[in-house]
């Protein structure tokens, strides 16, 4: 540990601070806030209630207005810390607000109705986690489908994905055939096809196979990528002929190649593109709403539309939700995290 911070506090300078350590710091620190101030500030409104969340200005930390049960009122009322005409403070609590005067009372006396200008009182705030942001989804909607739901389609998808792709770059980084360097290019060229020029036939194709409304409907259209064709095929480069040549001369077949041999070897380079496809398939959203319409076939994207309504948006559960589909992108990333500069790296060998 004391290398990790005799690391991190070390000074171009030595003993005195030399500018570029002030920049270096201002840089790094502007870094750490960019990427990760969005997603702290996501878990903490996760824990909001629907009031907290339409204050002004925003808190980072869940914070609610202390409440007090008052004798003669049937729900508790809210605490305010008050400036009184006399210049001394109290606590009140609110029995309501009629334009810019709040009607309060002290909760030990409230039988005295004490008129306060808005300006002149401080709400006693307390923290408060809302944890039924995460339990009310689950026990009052299908949430639990919609999870299942997103993992089967990403599990799926990126298997397949995995096994299609690492076969073309095979048979584009190891054979030679006439033509490959073309069909590479041709690949490569569907990169600048966008998804919204090619809906309409892809949606006719779906359905003339009877998969519309069918989570492989979902899976299947988006298995081959011109990205993971790429990244593999380059990797597989790298990889020495001569390992091929030899297998060959021991009658191993083709697939067994493939199999035990390619395969293994591009492990660092498949991690990276199983970390992109289950990025991609997790968050989906545009092409799992065209193609499902029952609500018991959603995935997590498009389940969390049905919090957002015409005339109200239920922020509190969407906040939380959100959370909830990070994680396993954020597990994902974790326990292959090692092999994506290893998988990036090799892509750019020969």
């Amino acid at each position: 540990m004391s290398r990790v911070v005799q690391f991190l506090f070390r000074r171009r300078g030595g003993k005195s601070w030399h500018w570029t350590d002030i920049v270096t710091w201002a840089w790094l620190a502007g870094g750490l806030l960019v990427m990760f101030g969005p997603a702290v500030w996501l878990v903490g409104s996760s824990f909001k209630s629907p009031a907290a969340l339409a204050e002004f200005p925003p808190t980072i930390l869940p914070y609610v207005t202390q409440k007090v049960a008052v004798e003669g009122y049937d729900k508790p009322l809210d605490l305010y810390q008050v400036t009184l005409a006399d210049g001394s403070k109290a606590t009140l609590a609110e029995v309501r607000r009629i334009g810019l005067v709040s009607q309060m009372i002290d909760p030990r006396k409230p039988g005295e109705i004490i008129k306060v200008n808005i300006a002149q009182r401080t709400a006693v705030r307390e923290m408060s986690f809302a944890t039924e942001n995460y339990s009310e989804p689950f026990t009052h909607f299908d949430f639990v489908r919609y999870l299942w739901n997103s993992v089967f389609v990403t599990v799926t998808a990126t298997l397949i994905t995995l096994i299609v792709n690492s076969m073309a770059a095979f048979a584009l980084s190891k054979y030679e055939f006439r033509g490959r360097t073309f069909a590479m290019l041709l690949i490569l060229a569907t990169l600048m096809v966008p998804l919204s020029v090619i809906m309409v036939p892809l949606y006719s194709i779906v359905s003339a196979l009877g998969l519309f409304n069918n989570l492989w409907g979902v899976i299947l259209p988006t298995v081959a990528t011109p990205t993971g064709v790429f990244i593999l095929r380059q990797y597989m480069l790298t990889i020495p002929d001569e390992l091929i040549d030899a297998a060959r001369m021991d009658k191993a077949s083709e697939w067994q190649i493939y199999w035990r041999i390619i395969l293994p070897l591009t492990a660092p380079a498949l991690a990276v593109l199983a970390i992109f496809s289950v990025v991609w398939r997790w968050n989906d959203f545009l092409w799992p709403l065209i193609v499902l319409s029952r609500k018991e076939l959603y995935t997590l994207q498009v389940g969390l539309s049905v919090y957002s309504g015409e005339l109200n948006v239920q922020w509190h559960f969407i906040l939380a939700m959100t959370v909830v589909t990070m994680i396993p992108v954020v597990l994902v990333f974790i326990f292959l995290q090692r092999f994506i500069t290893t998988g990036i790296a090799g892509t750019g060998l020969k």
